[in-house]
């Protein structure tokens, strides 16, 4: 039976005129490479980046076709896409009715397609709404692309006439007011003007239209929210986009009156601040940058567009929105202020400091960072705020900075009442690895808070071992070292172990050499306790060897035993993990 359709088929384009033969012909030689584009994407859905080399012959067929008759409008129907009565696939395909199926009767192509725009358009046909897709429909409305149209026909119903003769009427009442919201201008914001005159005589001789059933049912207070959702994201997508699209066409075509101009781009931008559209207003910044180049009135006017975006009442505007929320496109955000000059650093750190949320505050100090390294004077006075998140978001800024004198400027830190503050602060020093890095650890050693002192200590040997093991060893024999609390005196003696030098080491078995007197029994186990600690600082196979033959010497006290036996076992599970040691360490 499929021989006798060709030859039906080849019969009536014989009859065609020739130019609307060669239309038909076009557009089916699109639709071979879209297809075959489809396939193929569908085949290799893992690389992407191959997605415009699959389509790029179904672009250059609907590029030849719009090029010489225009946009190219399609009637889809279940099984086949058709221009003037005439199929455009010659095999059965699934992609005519998953757009039939969401009410869409036609699509057109118009002139200028991009490629973005028809791998969008392939993706969508290949989506699957059974598998949890967004039907066909959504996608394409929140698409929103500027070349690809369609017109969707949904719930008709008319008293006395069957499906075929509603599809009927409604095919032509389709038609004719997709006809009248044609034109051939450049203007993307088209309108039509149908009066009921106009209807009535386009469709004279269409009785069934007068006996139009309007049926359906109240809409939930789900759905109303809904659709109020759906058209806050229609304004926000596709709306402000096409409505900076028109500016830019005004643009383009030569504006004399500058003046004019410059207030247009204003009241854009405030208008998009209010919104929290940052992509459009980044959009618009990397347009007015390829126009500049074209014409120098236009840089003047990007210059001033920047200016305002980094002035202080719009910054307070963007910190407004930074404060309740997280942003739903960070890197939006971040580009907007990227683009922003030095003017406006003071700005920004007066919004840091009314920001809240970690994320948010992080995004700002992103931004910053690049400023700190020409400009570090704003950053470094408020190192000293008597606000601790101020001093650790300057810290942090500083450091991504990679300013040469980052860690100079983190000495003023250390200073600080705060001890978390500084704590932090010597953290980040400790990375430093540099020699003015290893200087403010070492004075950190007699800090006033012991905690300062216990962690310099503690990082002081990740420097130089052996100028390590001398400055501790410095406050080991120093008189005062008594007189610190047990909890320091215990770090300090880790710490000059975990410097694994000999003398270290060697220093440690001296101490629990040691035979106490009655007179100095209490003062020789506290030295041996510390003794025991620094040697689990080491963690070594040597000091490990050392804590191994206290244990094994039962004429030691209890507490002693004690804390030789729980440091072999820290020890030995750090430098094998839960297995056994083997029997010769």
């Amino acid at each position: 039976m499929a021989q006798p359709q060709k030859t039906q088929d080849a019969n009536a384009e014989g009859q065609l005129a020739p130019e609307v033969r060669e239309k038909v012909e076009m557009a089916r030689t699109f639709a071979f490479h879209l297809l075959k584009g489809i396939k193929q994407i569908g085949m290799y859905r893992h690389n992407e980046a191959r997605f415009p080399e699959f389509l790029a012959k179904a672009l250059e067929s609907i590029a030849a076709y719009t090029d010489k008759f225009g946009p190219l409008s399609l009637k889809v129907e279940q099984q086949n896409l058709t221009l003037h009565n005439e199929t455009l696939f010659s095999e059965d395909t699934p992609l005519p009715y998953k757009f039939f199926r969401d009410g869409i009767r036609q699509l057109i192509f118009r002139p200028g397609l991009s490629v973005e725009e028809l791998v969008t358009f392939t993706l969508i046909a290949l989506s699957e709404p059974e598998r949890g897709a967004e039907d066909v429909l959504a996608q394409l409305w929140r698409a929103g692309m500027e070349h690809v149209e369609y017109v969707v026909v949904e719930g008709f119903s008319m008293e006395n006439a069957s499906e075929e003769e509603v599809q009927v009427e409604v095919d032509k009442v389709v038609g004719y007011l997709y006809s009248r919201l044609q034109t051939n201008s450049d203007d993307y914001l088209r309108f039509a003007r149908v009066s009921a005159e106009d209807l009535d005589a386009k469709l004279d001789g269409v009785e069934q239209i007068r006996g139009l059933v309007v049926g359906g049912r109240h809409a939930s207070d789900e759905l109303k929210a809904k659709l109020q959702r759906e058209v806050m994201e229609e304004e926000g997508s596709r709306l402000f986009p096409k409505l900076v699209s028109a500016v830019f066409q005004v643009v383009e075509g030569g504006v004399d009156d500058g003046n004019l101009l410059e207030e247009i781009f204003v009241q854009l931008l405030d208008m998009l601040l209010l919104q929290d559209d940052f992509g459009t207003i980044n959009q618009i910044v990397l347009k007015l940058r390829a126009l500049s180049q074209k014409d120098g009135a236009l840089g003047r006017l990007l210059e001033l567009f920047l200016h305002k975006m980094g002035e202080e009442q719009r910054l307070m505007r963007l910190g407004e929105s930074l404060k309740g929320m997280r942003p739903k496109n960070p890197a939006d955000v971040m580009r907007y202020l990227q683009s922003l000059d030095r003017d406006s650093v003071i700005p920004l750190l007066t919004v840091l400091e009314t920001l809240e949320i970690p994320e948010n505050r992080a995004l700002v100090c992103d931004a910053l960072a690049p400023f700190a390294r020409e400009m570090p004077e704003p950053f470094v006075s408020r190192l000293l705020s008597d606000r601790p998140q101020t001093v650790r978001d300057m810290v942090y800024v500083l450091e991504k900075s990679n300013h040469p004198d980052r860690i100079k400027m983190f000495g003023q830190v250390l200073k600080s009442p705060n001890l978390v503050v500084k704590l932090e602060v010597i953290g980040i020093i400790g990375r430093g690895r540099t020699g003015e890095a290893r200087r403010l650890i070492a004075e950190a050693l007699t800090d006033p808070i012991a905690q300062v002192r216990m962690t310099a200590a503690r990082m002081l040997p990740e420097f130089d071992r052996d100028k390590a093991f001398t400055d501790l060893m410095r406050l080991v024999r120093d008189p005062g070292f008594e007189k610190k609390s047990p909890d320091e005196r215990m770090a300090l003696y880790h710490a000059v172990g975990s410097t694994g030098t000999p003398a270290a080491l060697s220093h440690m078995q001296q101490l629990l050499a040691v035979k106490p007197s009655l007179l100095n029994k209490k003062r020789v186990l506290e030295e041996k306790l510390l003794a025991i600690n620094g040697l689990a600082g080491a963690c070594s196979i040597q000091s490990y060897k050392m804590l191994q033959t206290v244990v094994e010497d039962r004429g030691q006290p209890v507490e002693l035993l004690t804390a030789a036996r729980k440091a072999m076992y820290q020890t030995r599970k750090t430098l094998f993990g839960d297995s056994a040691l083997p029997e010769e360490a």
